[in-house]
């Protein structure tokens, strides 16, 4: 059983590539998404028994969110119903082209961000769990969110049971500490964290934004990833916090809102080895080329989710197969609308076997 802990937020969205201003008023997309709830969902519908915790409001949006979940197989008796606060709520606004995606949150005064550690039931939820997954999202929210992630990796780590955390920097939302910069308090906040994380996990920037730690020869802005150099990032992340076992790092080329590169490394750290995903003939890294995408949001929580899948089930279970299958996981979310990747095993086994076509299957 894998356990997640974070905010699952009511998403609004324009429909096709309609700005907000076009779309309000007028007919909008509603779904739910937030990064460990996508963690959740991405593994239930992968097959993997997992739980989500979080705390939501007595009424009936909540009721319609334990509904999704639970249809997707996901266990949520350790969501915490409470009378303080409201579903949090964010706006997206799809990119196309040259015009990037924008999100617009309105998180304050959401049920988790309100809650405290002592009125989750820890304990009782980490029943029989072998892995708990959390993120730099939730901390992110409010004093009380940290408290609450903080003191779950704390009760996980003392169990022996195995912990990982996807940095996840979002620089809108770590206000909570008035006259503290947005790093300055995330960089607190994880350090405080990392020491009871065993796989860390982030995307091309996260390092960077949290401790400082920056891959040489690489512009992000400009869509220049040098693949090789998050090694050293890797490595610093581990000298730092060497409780780490493995860290993971998703690479993405972007250069518009349609067409992104897409790929993985992966350090083990008792191989000492830098593995890279996906590869060519030759064993030479070359990433998935997605030049119409569909909806980018959640790629990386399904890199998490393809990634925890495989290094525990024994067949993906080798750090450069379980890589594979979580690149391969996460390019096929490019693919699917909402924050919940959709996709079967036999899917990503396909595509890790090179069946990328998109023909019509019969």
């Amino acid at each position: 059983m894998i356990l997640t802990f974070g905010e699952i937020m009511l998403r609004i969205n324009p429909e096709g590539r309609l700005r907000l201003r076009q779309a309000i008023p007028g007919t909008v997309t509603l779904t739910f998404g937030g990064g460990e709830a996508n963690v959740a969902a991405s593994l239930a519908t992968l097959g993997m028994p997992a739980r989500y915790v979080t705390a939501l409001p007595r009424n009936v949006l909540a009721d319609c969110i334990v509904g999704e979940l639970r249809g997707l197989g996901v266990d949520t008796s350790g969501i915490v119903l409470t009378k303080k606060g409201r579903v949090g709520i964010y706006l997206l606004e799809t990119g196309a082209n040259q015009r990037s995606s924008v999100v617009v949150y309105d998180r304050d005064g959401s049920s988790i961000s309100l809650t405290p550690p002592e009125d989750y039931a820890f304990d009782k939820a980490l029943a029989g769990v072998t892995w708990v997954h959390v993120t730099g999202i939730t901390p992110a929210i409010s004093e009380a969110a940290f408290k609450s992630t903080l003191a779950l990796v704390k009760l996980a780590h003392e169990r022996g049971i195995k912990v990982s955390c996807d940095l996840n920097f979002r620089k809108k939302l770590w206000g909570w500490r008035p006259g503290t910069a947005s790093t300055a308090l995330a960089k607190e906040c994880m350090s405080a964290l990392m020491p009871y994380v065993d796989v860390a996990i982030g995307n091309e920037e996260d390092a960077k934004d949290v401790f400082g730690i920056e891959a040489a020869g690489t512009s992000v802005e400009s869509g220049q990833i040098n693949a090789q150099a998050y090694r050293s990032v890797a490595e610093e992340l581990v000298r730092r916090f060497p409780n780490l076992t493995q860290v993971a790092i998703t690479l993405r080329e972007s250069y518009s809102a349609d067409h992104n590169n897409w790929g993985g490394m992966l350090y083990d750290v008792a191989t000492k080895q830098a593995l890279l995903a996906p590869l060519d003939a030759q064993g030479q890294y070359k990433p998935y080329e997605i030049r119409d995408i569909v909806d980018r949001v959640g790629g990386g929580d399904s890199f998490c989710a393809g990634l925890i899948f495989g290094l525990n089930q024994p067949k993906y279970r080798d750090p450069q197969t379980a890589l594979r299958f979580a690149v391969a996981a996460s390019c096929l979310k490019h693919s699917i609308e909402g924050d919940f990747n959709v996709v079967s095993e036999d899917e990503v086994v396909a595509l890790m076997g090179g069946s990328g076509s998109g023909r019509v299957r019969r």
